[in-house]
């Protein structure tokens, strides 16, 4: 099946839109939590080789829960968007008010990890620990079990047979594309599970705000906007597309960044040819639209 042959987004949409917002801030690497260095935070300029806390450091992260939350989560409620927070369990457990507005305002937590942290180095206990643990802390602090995960970006050969094996939908490890898709994941068992692959994307983060080098606001609304109307356009003539939209509170939540999302959001929001949802809600009408190939049963790695 090629690209967008054979379903239809809800309403007969022509673009799935998912704004991821990233829930990090209080889950980075910290002396205080038993690290050997800090986060390094390239705004401040100073990354120690020893292990100290750096306060400067930390206190730009709680700007993200005290100050972007507000503006970021106020904005898209506004609008009545509800989007998927891929949360560090620890974020939420140190920000119950947070979890607790995600809760009451129909927002997806995902997983991205127990901790804000790479886990290329660990062994299959301890990512299997570290997998179950962040799922058990987000049902705690929303009452929800999370079904999508999303790595610090480094990750195992393993990670998605983990996933599987835990009873995950969904993982957002890729930037291959513009649709979901099917991957078969041979479990410990000897069984194949075929897991939903919900593609994820850098160019439209506004981590390009951060980064050096970085893009003004403008130009990240600019370029956030081209994409959603190229996928668009596009949808048209080939069929449906997925746009993903990742944000941060510490970044696009300050006062001179959050302008650039109202714009994107006013561009965006309204429209009878776009499905603004979270991919919790994307993941389950594709899998509804567009079952597993006949050649991946649909056995349960967690029986």
């Amino acid at each position: 099946m090629g690209p967008g042959d054979g379903f239809e987004w809800p309403n007969g949409a022509r673009l799935a839109l998912s704004i991821v917002v990233n829930v990090e801030e209080g889950a980075e690497m910290s002396v205080r939590d038993g690290d050997s260095r800090p986060e390094p935070v390239d705004e401040l300029g100073a990354v120690p080789k020893r292990p100290m806390r750096v306060h400067a450091n930390e206190s730009n992260y709680r700007y993200g829960i005290g100050f972007g939350a507000p503006r970021v989560f106020g904005l898209l409620e506004e609008r009545g968007i509800a989007v998927t927070a891929t949360a560090a369990a620890l974020a939420l457990e140190r920000a119950p008010a947070l979890a607790a507005q995600l809760r009451d305002n129909g927002h997806e937590a995902a997983c991205h990890g127990y901790r804000w942290v790479f886990q290329h180095g660990m062994s299959e206990a301890e990512e299997r620990e570290f997998i179950r643990s962040a799922r058990s802390s987000i049902e705690a602090s929303v009452g929800i079990a999370p079904v999508g995960w999303l790595s610090r970006l480094l990750h195992t050969d393993r990670t998605r047979r983990l996933l599987a094996e835990e009873g995950f939908v969904y993982h957002m490890d890729d930037y291959s594309g513009d649709l979901p898709f099917w991957d078969d994941v041979e479990c410990a068992d000897g069984r194949t599970h075929p897991i939903l692959v919900m593609p994820y994307a850098l160019d439209s983060n506004d981590m390009k705000l951060w980064t050096s080098p970085s893009l003004s606001p403008a130009d990240w609304a600019r370029y956030a906007i081209d994409s959603f109307d190229w996928l668009l356009e596009e949808a048209a003539a080939q069929g449906p597309r997925m746009m993903s939209l990742g944000l941060h509170l510490r970044i696009i939540g300050r006062p001179g960044r959050i302008g650039a999302l109202k714009r994107v959001l006013d561009h965006v929001s309204g429209r009878d040819d776009v499905w603004v949802a979270t991919r919790r809600d994307i993941a389950s009408a594709y899998a509804a639209a567009v079952p597993p190939p006949a050649n991946s049963p649909a056995t349960d790695c967690t029986d």
